[in-house]
């Protein structure tokens, strides 16, 4: 490895310890206690728009969900979680889907899921890393959706700033890039001739991105998206497993739909 990825290497991982200390100090994860884990999702809002597209808010466990496809929120090497960056940080070994959703996603949908991520990794981007907003796809293995899409969300204020200047959180440009991994993940599910999806608060969790932020991008993407006259999605969900992303998703929902089963 040359001094260049060295250097790149090094400040990842500065990086990812500085995401992982903000992460502990603001309690971005969610408690336990109040997880859906290993539950169906249920609906918490819903609307149907003129061209009969319908968008929830649910809470459940993303593993469990009947749809076409079903986004991961990944790092830039697939592989994304709290554990994943300490496995990084403290192991320095090759990264994957160690724990969290993405752990989860594994566990119940088989390892076939993180050996078709490593495959399409090398197939169409040589090994190299994914730039941010961007989507790649895998089988589902035993999951109940035919797909899942792992999209690169952005990491808030550090994805080109170092720890000793965040004096600017939120100035970059991680609006435009979290908009844009919903709307790559949007645009896959339909290239794959698919027309529901599932996701989460991308970015939300160890990547920091400020959740009621991220509420605001994610429905305003859609919004926007299904304007389209050609757009083939027939069923979005926005679907997280822990009462204050839940919370805040519903909240931002009604400000937008004041009555949960009207038609926009």
């Amino acid at each position: 490895m040359n001094r260049n990825n060295n250097r790149g290497n090094d400040d990842f991982e500065q990086q990812m310890r500085w995401a992982l200390q903000e992460s502990l100090k603001s309690q971005h994860a969610p408690s336990v206690s109040n997880a859906a884990v290993g539950m169906q999702s249920v609906v918490l809002r819903s609307t149907v728009f003129d061209s009969d597209i319908r968008l929830e808010v649910r809470k459940g466990d993303m593993t469990k969900e009947v749809v076409d496809c079903i986004v991961n929120a990944a790092n830039k090497n697939l592989g994304f979680s709290f554990l994943l960056f300490l496995h990084y940080i403290n192991l320095n070994k090759s990264i994957d889907h160690a724990s969290g959703l993405a752990g989860a996603i594994v566990k119940n949908g088989g390892e076939i899921i993180q050996d078709e991520s490593d495959i399409w990794r090398m197939e169409n981007v040589g090994g190299k890393s994914l730039s941010t907003g961007a989507v790649a796809v895998t089988g589902a293995g035993k999951l109940p959706c035919k797909r899942v899409i792992h999209a690169v969300g952005p990491i808030w204020s550090i994805s080109k700033r170092l720890p000793s200047s965040i004096a600017n959180l939120g100035k970059e440009l991680e609006d435009k890039e979290l908009e844009t991994a919903v709307i790559n993940s949007l645009k896959q599910c339909e290239e794959l001739g698919y027309s529901s999806i599932s996701l989460p608060a991308i970015s939300s969790g160890i990547f920091g991105f400020p959740k009621d932020r991220c509420a605001i991008v994610m429905f305003n993407t859609v919004q926007e998206y299904l304007k389209r006259e050609d757009c083939k999605l027939k069923e979005i969900r926005f679907t997280n497993f822990d009462d204050i992303t839940c919370n805040l998703m519903v909240a931002e929902f009604d400000k937008r739909f004041p009555q949960t089963t009207s038609k926009q």
